[in-house]
């Protein structure tokens, strides 16, 4: 049997993630698009980011600006901008990786299932027939075979000709 290493994870695996004091999405609002932050494109309502600790490569948050814990509570302009990003995240992923599918989804609070319930996000995830395997199954470990910085690189560039294809505002 081969090893498989994948060291990157361990602080996952192990609890030791990042300690983030207050949230998550706020925390980078004011920052520039950076590899280091994860976030590839900010619009005046809703920014984009690679989930750290991702279910697969290319696996994409949308947070709106404003702290609200679910879409009820957004704007309309705040709403429509998070739908045309959530195509234009479609259309980057599909660009980027050629998937099979996609989970596009917004988990609104802790009991269903949001692993940050008071910041409303959508997960925007590539999907393969057989991407689910023995390992997420049994070892609760999932097998991603792209580095995110690579990932970061790679869909920061498409998105960005998408985006200025389309004449999307972006701050």
């Amino acid at each position: 049997m081969k090893p498989l290493w994948a060291p990157w994870r361990m602080d996952y695996l192990i609890g030791e993630i990042d300690s983030v004091t207050g949230c998550l999405f706020c925390i980078n609002i004011e920052k520039t698009p950076s590899e280091e932050n994860l976030i590839i494109h900010k619009g005046k309502h809703t920014m984009v980011m690679l989930n750290k600790y991702p279910y697969s490569n290319g696996h994409l948050l949308l947070a709106p600006i404003i702290h609200v814990s679910s879409i009820d509570e957004l704007s309309e302009s705040a709403t429509i901008e998070l739908a045309i990003l959530s195509q234009v995240c479609v259309k980057t992923l599909r660009h980027a990786y050629n998937p099979e599918g996609f989970n596009i989804g917004i988990n609104i609070g802790a009991a269903a299932g949001a692993g940050v319930p008071d910041h409303v996000h959508m997960h925007v995830l590539p999907r393969w027939s057989g991407d689910t395997n023995f390992m997420t199954s049994i070892a609760e470990t999932r097998v991603l075979p792209e580095e995110i910085g690579v990932t970061y690189q790679k869909l920061q560039r498409i998105i960005r000709q998408i985006v200025d294809e389309k004449q999307i505002g972006s701050t």
